[in-house]
């Protein structure tokens, strides 16, 4: 079912590339699942680099994008791509550009209001209680690269709304596409590989490349 979901996610960006390495999904950080044989938590980063080797070598991206170091927000799967396609680059050394996603700090308040008038509500923080992980996003300043993808949002939408069986746990979809449009209209980064020169901050993941 995610796999068929994920191929219509696919269509509506049209993405006609997808290559899947079939590792199970490891569940949040603390479930039972994160330990289950074979689940991509598990899986040894250089043996997983290896088989994303072969397919940065198949076709050598000038541009590769993964998650930062906490996964965005701490999940052990996007934790994990992140080694892995770091290791990866390591080992082949073709992109010209490597970019990590990220978000302004600056607009989570604004989001965090949105998501409350939608009728989304997170618990208080504890304030005795220790982080739970790094703070999600960056100072403004911190960030390399704000792309407007504001063009392409309806298509953002229908790729996130594809998801049908996470559909009560994407709070995206309650938004409707205008609203989503306008508040997921810029995509940021932070430029953590670079052979090109291009200046900084940049518009365009491939600035330097055209």
């Amino acid at each position: 079912m995610r796999l068929v979901e994920l191929e219509a996610s696919c269509a509506a960006l049209k993405v006609t590339h997808l290559e899947v390495l079939g590792y199970p999904d490891s569940g949040m950080m603390g479930w039972p699942t994160n330990d289950a044989a074979g689940s991509f938590w598990t899986t040894p980063v250089p043996e997983a680099a290896q088989r994303l080797a072969a397919l940065i070598d198949r076709y050598q991206p000038d541009v590769v994008v993964t998650y930062d170091e906490n996964g965005f927000y701490g999940h052990p799967d996007h934790i994990q791509a992140h080694r892995i396609t770091m290791a990866a680059v390591e080992l082949t050394g073709s992109p010209a550009k490597v970019y990590w996603t990220t978000v302004p700090r600056s607009g989570m308040e604004e989001f965090g209001k949105t998501l409350r008038e939608l009728g989304v509500e997170f618990p208080e923080p504890d304030p005795d209680a220790p982080p739970a992980g790094p703070p999600m996003g960056l100072p403004d300043e911190e960030i390399s690269t704000w792309v407007d993808t504001r063009a392409y949002g309806p298509q953002k939408f229908d790729a996130l709304a594809a998801h049908a069986s996470q559909g009560e746990n994407i709070f995206f979809l309650r938004m409707g596409k205008e609203k989503f449009t306008e508040l997921m209209g810029v995509e940021t980064f932070v430029r953590v590989r670079d052979t090109t020169g291009a200046p900084l901050p940049e518009d365009d993941l491939f600035a330097g490349l055209r």
